[in-house]
């Protein structure tokens, strides 16, 4: 078996599969997307960009982006405290590839749509 089917093969030791498992839920890659836009966000200012998402459920996005090091939280020692979220340089360096996929689904959703439609998905 070749080299990079080997590093393939264990969904432990697969680069590719540890990376989709934390950032391709519904809400990663978005949140990536909108903080490398904006730069830097508050919480509140976040969710309202998101519309549909919860606060739990940005919370936990948020806390896994931050434990991948993609993401950066800073508190302010304020009253009450204020929270700002910005892209740290691992995440800034995701951006071009999720840019490249964003452009690749935008071109091509319409032939999707009508692929899942003709198979009844």
């Amino acid at each position: 078996m070749g080299k990079i089917l080997e590093i393939y093969r264990s969904s432990e030791n697969c680069p590719i599969r540890t990376v989709l498992d934390r950032i391709g839920d519904k809400w990663s890659i978005l949140v990536i997307l909108i903080l490398g836009e904006e730069e830097t966000m508050r919480f509140n200012e976040l969710q309202k960009s998101m519309n549909d998402i919860s606060q739990k459920m940005l919370t936990v996005t948020l806390r896994k982006l931050e434990s991948d090091g993609l993401v950066h939280r800073r508190i302010f020692p304020e009253i009450p405290p204020r929270v700002e979220y910005n892209l740290t340089e691992r995440g800034i360096s995701l951006l071009p590839h999720i840019h490249s996929l964003s452009d690749w689904a935008t071109k091509n959703i319409d032939g999707i749509r009508r692929s899942r439609a003709k198979s009844g998905n």
